[in-house]
């Protein structure tokens, strides 16, 4: 005789209200749910973030169920299906909360079945499509605007009518729509790409352009692509948060979802009248994005950098390890208080001291395992947004640079100490900065001369200021 070890049931429609109370379970019956939204990129953000928020607004608006498509891997198709749509939410808290999110309705996987993503494209019941495809899934070149030479572009522009772009879906959608006399789909880039509704827009009108001038006419004067800024910290899920969400919902569930509690949306206020009241359900709709995206760019990104190569330097791991320190997170908060918020103007609907003090309870989590050495990767291209562009407005201003120098010295610290040991740089300056460390001496004027003259990275104006000068050689003395 063998024995048998009960397996758990497997999370689908019928078998998740035995899940333990303490787990919440959608309050709306999802036999009335129709779909509203269509998502490309279904992946952990969006099922972490905008799922979530039409998760809520299903208990007011039965509309606004998503169907999900996947331009390549059926992954989520695969693990969601069995599961009706359902997967549990785990909120990292300093109590951690589950959830299980009912507003995915179907997954569709774009190659295998183009007819019936082109299908939901033009239903009269669709009226709005959002993506999260990564930056590189809008196929734009560096400045900004359609690349052209793009292999996926160079198909879809030959086939358009079997398009496998993001770009090519958008439009084909919208040809069938104007054809069939019904308005354009509101479109909502979810990725963190600066203008990203308007440059999204722009692509999908010059894409439009080169085979329907009058389809791309009609999308630039009807189209709604509103700018967005979308924020919370998404773990990758693993198998411990399998085993997790199995203890506390009872319940066996092949894909599983974890991110912080914090969880922010910005819309730029040009959805129409015929949009979902995002607004009940804690999204912010402004005519400022730009001043939303300034804000987090420079008071969580840049201490994000600041605490990274700081705590590096200390021998710290991870986030919560750093903030955790006494000295790091005193700097912290001051960096904040005296030297960033003075270079900002609040856009309508953000306190900045609230927003500061909610970003340094995000950073303290200790259920979040944010590793310094992944927030220090590609330092030449993040500390030109997330630090300098505030030191230069200090500057302007003729405040003191001491601190905002601390973060920069801090990364020439790390630079140097990792080339020193051979530890492999992840920065498309690597080879560049490797010759920079090798030429260091320890003395900060020279050291901070050499690093000075890496450009773009540093302009010639910013690295001959004599404040800024001075105060770098301060910082990189003291942490020497």
């Amino acid at each position: 005789m063998t024995d048998t070890v009960s397996r758990p049931l497997r999370l689908n429609a019928v078998s998740y209200p035995a899940t333990i109370p303490s787990v919440a379970q959608p309050a709306y019956d999802r036999d009335k749910v129709t779909v509203g939204v269509v998502h490309f990129g279904p992946g952990a953000f969006h099922r972490a973030h905008q799922a979530c928020y039409f998760d809520q607004l299903l208990n007011s608006d039965p509309r606004w169920g998503i169907c999900a498509v996947s331009l390549k891997s059926p992954g989520v198709r695969d693990a969601l299906e069995p599961q009706d749509g359902l997967y549990t939410l785990a909120q990292l808290d300093a109590k951690t909360t589950f959830r299980i999110v009912g507003s995915i309705l179907e997954v569709l996987v774009a190659p295998e079945d183009p007819p019936a993503v082109f299908a939901r494209l033009a239903a009269s019941m669709t009226r709005m499509v959002t993506l999260t495809v990564t930056e590189k899934g809008y196929c734009l070149t560096g400045d900004g605007k359609l690349d052209t030479a793009h292999p996926d572009i160079v198909h879809d522009l030959a086939h358009p009518r079997e398009p496998v772009s993001a770009v090519g879906y958008l439009v084909e959608g919208l040809r069938r729509r104007h054809l069939a006399g019904l308005p354009p789909y509101a479109v909502v880039a979810c990725d963190n790409l600066g203008d990203n509704g308007w440059r999204l827009k722009a692509a999908t009108v010059a894409f439009a352009e080169a085979i329907d001038p009058e389809l791309a006419a009609w999308i630039e004067t009807e189209g709604r692509f509103p700018r967005t800024m979308v924020d919370s910290i998404t773990p990758a899920t693993d198998d411990a948060l399998r085993e997790r969400v199995e203890k506390a919902t009872g319940l066996s569930d092949a894909w599983p979802i974890q991110r912080e509690a914090f969880t922010q949306w910005v819309v730029e206020d040009v959805l129409g009248d015929d949009a979902p009241d995002l607004a009940s359900v804690g999204v912010t709709l402004t005519d400022d994005v730009r001043g939303f995206e300034r804000a987090k760019l420079r008071l969580l990104n840049g201490v994000h950098s600041t605490i990274a190569y700081a705590g590096l330097l200390k021998g710290h791991e991870t986030v919560f390890e750093a903030i955790s320190d006494p000295d790091l997170a005193q700097i912290a908060e001051d960096l904040m208080v005296q030297d960033i918020i003075p270079t900002l103007t609040a856009p309508r609907g953000l306190d900045l001291a609230a927003y500061a003090q909610a970003i340094l309870a995000r950073f303290r989590n200790p259920e979040i395992r944010h590793l310094l050495s992944q927030i220090a990767w590609d330092g030449s291209q993040k500390l030109p947004f997330r630090i300098l562009g505030t030191v230069v407005d200090a500057l302007e201003a003729g405040r003191s640079v001491d601190r905002l120098a601390l973060p920069l010295a801090a990364w020439m610290h790390v630079i140097r100490r990792r080339a020193a040991e051979g530890v492999k740089i992840v920065d498309p300056l690597a080879e560049r900065l490797v010759e920079t460390a090798a030429a260091c001496t320890g003395d900060a004027s020279t050291d901070v001369a050499s690093f000075l003259k890496l450009e773009p990275m540093f302009s010639r104006e910013l690295a001959s200021n004599a404040a800024f000068v001075a105060a770098l050689e301060k910082a990189y003395a003291a942490l020497s």
